[in-house]
């Protein structure tokens, strides 16, 4: 009798209220790609009351508007301790934008107001009237080049406890100031950069799909996948203009 196929279970915040410029492909992308690398896929969306699985492999939350943040918001601060504690051993999870802030200290908008984030990046956002948007290349240590789309008027800065994702070649980044993009706690990856991301950036996804199986399994063995349309598409992306 041949074995069954490892399973992995995705937990998708949020879908409800933070799924801009395309977050869902996000999730997309790790379910087609986790197949092809053999492993069956469980999605699970998570929206305020529903109840929190208890057997998590990967987490991943999209962008959202300010009215999204707001509707997701209490619920949010309720399962901060958990997802910390998911962090904290080590499971892997993508934040995007407004979740990407959220998981911060707190998000003060330009008029004075704070929204407090879960702390689980050492991180702080500042709203401005200033809006960063257009194309962005950046640069990483561990996934090489990374192309998204940046769209945001919240300025985040980095505490000593967080590291960024990586260095700016094209765009703006965390704040337009310091050539920083993202934030990267163990296997936590918070970043601006929509697309979605992770259909151009299949390193990325990989990344993420290999720690959930070392994690649950003790083993990855990747399968070789034809990533020539990805590859197309980042060329494409990094000649657009700004």
């Amino acid at each position: 009798m041949s074995e069954s196929p490892k399973t992995l279970h995705i937990v998708q915040l949020y879908p409800r209220d933070m799924n801009i410029y395309g977050d869902w492909g996000n999730t997309l992308t790790l379910l087609r790609r986790a197949e092809w690398h053999g492993y069956t896929v469980r999605v699970t969306d998570y929206n305020p009351g529903d109840t929190f699985p208890d057997d998590v492999d990967l987490v991943i939350g999209g962008g959202g508007q300010d009215s999204g943040q707001s509707k997701i918001h209490d619920d949010l601060m309720q399962l901060g301790d958990r997802l910390k504690n998911l962090a904290d051993d080590d499971v892997p999870m993508l934040m995007i934008c407004g979740m990407y802030q959220l998981f911060g200290h707190f998000f003060k908008t330009k008029d004075g107001d704070t929204m407090n984030g879960i702390g689980l990046f050492d991180i702080e956002t500042h709203g401005s009237d200033q809006r960063l948007i257009g194309n962005i290349v950046t640069q990483s240590d561990t996934f090489g080049t990374i192309v998204g789309y940046e769209n945001h008027s919240g300025l985040t800065y980095l505490g000593k406890h967080v590291q960024p994702l990586a260095t700016i070649q094209r765009g703006a980044g965390n704040n337009g100031q310091d050539n920083t993009e993202g934030a990267v706690y163990r296997n936590v990856i918070g970043t601006y950069l929509h697309g979605s991301l992770l259909p151009k950036n299949p390193a990325l996804a990989d990344w993420l799909i290999e720690q959930s199986a070392m994690r649950r399994y003790g083993d990855f063995t990747p399968t070789v996948i034809d990533d020539r349309f990805a590859e197309h598409a980042r060329a494409v992306a990094i000649k657009r203009p700004r």
